[in-house]
């Protein structure tokens, strides 16, 4: 079974041709940078490396220009769309809907827009890959897997807002969780290399957005997003943790417009606003040639990580491992760095060489006496999404 994975983020398009139930990869590439004039388009197969910069202002796009490689007559791996069975997409908010994987409707359409305002940066990029997806591929059946789904085991304790009961009862505002797919593929992948029939892990899943999760025995604990993608840590271009009074000094005192404020806090802030820069190559490369405000910027975004580091190990009782996965977690040997120095207080004790090693597979880069692994753990949650699609599908 030809399942294409398509995984859009805030900013990017992953997106993978696995066959089923083999998970041999056909074809995989990404798109980075949507929405600027230096976009990078890349495409690979087992013939052909495509890697080149285009002008891609939008998701649909990017979008486009995937599908033109996959069905080119010299460098694609299908002679037409008919030829894909099954596409999976990566939905970032399921609400109290969906809470497993599920086949496309225009009910399950309708549902994942309604959540636009709770995942601006997510839901309508999702929903424009469902859109157009069944636009090209008429013959294949969509099916959508949630991000939220994992983080459906959050305890009331962990999940509640302390704000009047009849918001939880009534409107659903509570703690969803996000990167669910990746936190739930990094965590199994980490408990079979530690081979504990009990484990207490935080994975930390870095990219343009970030988040946390205490994983208790293989089930999520505790969540560093909440109720929209946008706290917990400092990200791209998203503020994370935030006193909620800012908001109204901003409009009742400044002047400003609430949705000049909410796209300040989701599209101006993070890494963006405190460097000018969101893509975290820049702001190390910036940070080393000596940029002040590049390297604060490094030193309060690791800070944020230390202190759910310490957090989550507190809900636990305790911690075996922590896994850095996603682009910047498995990449970046400076973040990672500052995250693990000072912390032997947890037994956290990083190995700088082995840090500074990029491997293949699960990497281990604590050091010999450490209390705690540390490990770099690629997440794959294409692959986590075909899984969930083809067992669906499989059993319809």
């Amino acid at each position: 079974m030809k399942i294409l994975i398509l995984n859009s983020g805030s900013s990017s398009i992953k997106y993978q041709l696995i066959n089923m139930p083999s998970k041999e990869v056909v074809c995989k590439g990404m798109v980075e940078r949507i929405g600027s004039n230096e976009a990078i388009l890349q495409y690979k197969t087992d013939k052909v490396s495509i890697e080149e910069t285009l002008e891609i202002k939008s998701h649909r796009q990017g979008l486009q220009h995937i599908v033109a490689l996959l069905v080119d007559s010299k460098k694609g791996i299908v002679d037409n769309a008919n030829e894909i069975q099954v596409i999976g997409h990566r939905v970032v908010h399921g609400g109290t809907t969906f809470s497993a994987p599920t086949m496309v409707t225009p009910f399950v359409k309708d549902k994942i827009k309604e959540l636009f305002a709770l995942a601006p940066l997510h839901n309508p990029h999702n929903w424009e890959g469902l859109d157009l997806a069944e636009e090209i591929f008429p013959q294949a059946k969509q099916v959508a897997v949630f991000d939220t789904a994992f983080h459906q085991t959050l305890p009331l304790k962990a999940k509640k807002y302390a704000i009047p009961n009849h918001l939880f009862e009534e409107h659903k505002i509570q703690v969803y969780g996000f990167h669910g797919i990746s936190h739930q593929y990094v965590s199994e992948k980490s408990i079979e290399h530690l081979k504990k029939s009990k484990s207490k892990i935080i994975c930390i899943h870095l990219g343009n957005g970030c988040s946390m999760t205490a994983v208790l025995d293989g089930v999520s604990v505790d969540h560093s997003l909440g109720f929209t993608p946008a706290n917990g840590l400092i990200m791209g271009s998203r503020s994370g943790d935030i006193d909620h009074s800012i908001i109204f000094y901003l409009v009742e005192t400044l002047g400003y417009d609430l949705k000049d404020v909410n796209r300040m806090l989701l599209k101006d802030s993070g890494m963006i606003g405190l460097t000018g820069f969101n893509d975290l190559r820049d702001v190390q490369a910036a940070a080393e040639n000596g940029d002040m405000a590049s390297n604060l910027a490094l030193e309060m975004n690791a800070y944020r990580i230390k202190k759910y580091i310490g957090a989550y190990a507190s809900a636990m009782n305790g911690l075996d491992a922590i896994v850095f996965t996603a682009g910047i977690g498995e990449n970046s040997s400076e973040l990672r760095k500052r995250v693990c120095s000072e912390m032997d207080f947890l037994g956290i004790r990083l190995d700088n060489l082995e840090n500074e090693k990029r491997e293949v597979g699960i990497h281990e880069i604590h050091t010999g006496d450490s209390l705690v692994k540390i490990l770099v753990v690629p997440t794959n949650e294409e692959l986590e999404i075909a899984k969930q699609a083809f067992q669906l599908v499989s059993a319809l």
